[in-house]
């Protein structure tokens, strides 16, 4: 958990303090900047770009991971990349702070968001209990829950891996589906049904990554924006036929990048986030923003002071 956390750890400090900058000549490549390091939760665009479809739609695309010194807004921001991805709830609330951005795809059909309890119970009879959760965001969902189940759950952030979880000295911890999960699986923890708590699973299914541009550049280059797009759905859809050999590829660009993961815990990964991009209603990788999740996420974090106004379906969009 801990680089992901260290790439967050300004991203909303710099959506509220950054004014938006005037807009800067955009030349060379397009850069496209994922919001954490290398691993199988980007799987589609490590193929888009291996396998030549950025390239076919006449684009010379760089993948550049952020660094805990530029997180992926920060280069957004400084208009030093041209896309990135966040979750939906996230997203909403960087545009509700004053950075207009544009979803130009979504991959996520689904919330991977859950809560493990380390005392083998489950986390909605733990009220009051001590919840680790993440110090630079991804949480929204999970707050929500609590307030409106009156759990009266006292967070405490955390920014790095899971000590507190592993020593005890917390009850439960929120947890990714595709990531932390099985980190904490691998470490040893047995989970079930009985003692993990799954968003999606009861009213809070709100989708999790899309891909993001600011809006500004969307507005002057929208054919590369639906160029960049469309080659990316088709990474995605080749790394769903092809998983082993998406592995080979996604365990290049970590062994790249210097991430400390292993194989086994990438299969899971990308299992689980091919999973996620299964719509639940239909059966099927639709690639779409829903408009009944928008809704819902506005309704959610409204109600819990988390957003100040609506963001639309249609301002997501840009429709």
């Amino acid at each position: 958990m801990k680089p992901k956390v260290k790439l967050f750890i300004t991203a909303i400090t710099l959506a509220v303090c950054l004014p938006l900058l005037a807009q800067k000549k955009y030349t060379g490549k397009f850069v496209f900047t994922p919001q954490w390091t290398a691993h199988a939760q980007f799987a589609g665009y490590y193929v888009a770009q291996e396998k030549g479809f950025y390239k076919a739609e006449g684009l010379d695309v760089d993948i550049v991971h952020p660094s805990v010194s530029e997180t992926a807004m920060h280069r957004i921001q400084e208009a030093e990349s041209h896309a990135t991805t966040l979750p939906l709830c996230l997203a909403m609330e960087i545009m509700d702070k004053g950075v207009p951005l544009v979803n130009i795809l979504q991959t996520s059909m689904n919330n991977s968001t859950v809560i493990v309890s380390r005392r083998g119970k489950n986390p909605l009879t733990q009220k009051g209990a001590r919840v680790g959760i993440w110090h630079a965001g991804f949480g929204q969902v999970a707050i929500c829950m609590s307030r409106k189940e009156h759990l009266n759950y006292q967070w405490i952030q955390f920014t790095s891996n899971f000590d507190l979880f592993i020593k005890g000295a917390i009850d439960a911890t929120l947890a990714m589906s595709y990531n932390e999960y099985y980190q904490l699986m691998q470490m040893g923890f047995t989970f079930t049904k009985d003692n993990v708590y799954r968003f999606s699973d009861h009213g809070y299914n709100i989708q999790d990554d899309g891909l993001y541009m600011r809006r500004d550049y969307y507005e002057t280059h929208k054919a590369k924006a639906e160029k960049f797009a469309r080659a990316s759905r088709k990474g995605w859809e080749w790394a769903s036929e092809h998983p082993e050999e998406t592995l080979d590829i996604v365990m290049k660009y970590v062994q790249q990048n210097h991430v400390t993961t292993n194989r086994t815990l990438q299969r899971l990964m990308l299992k689980e986030i091919l999973r996620l991009q299964v719509d639940r209603d239909s059966k099927k990788r639709e690639f779409r923003l829903r408009p009944d999740m928008v809704k819902k996420a506005n309704m959610l974090m409204r109600s819990n002071g988390m957003l100040k106004r609506d963001i639309t379906y249609q301002e997501l969009l840009d429709r």
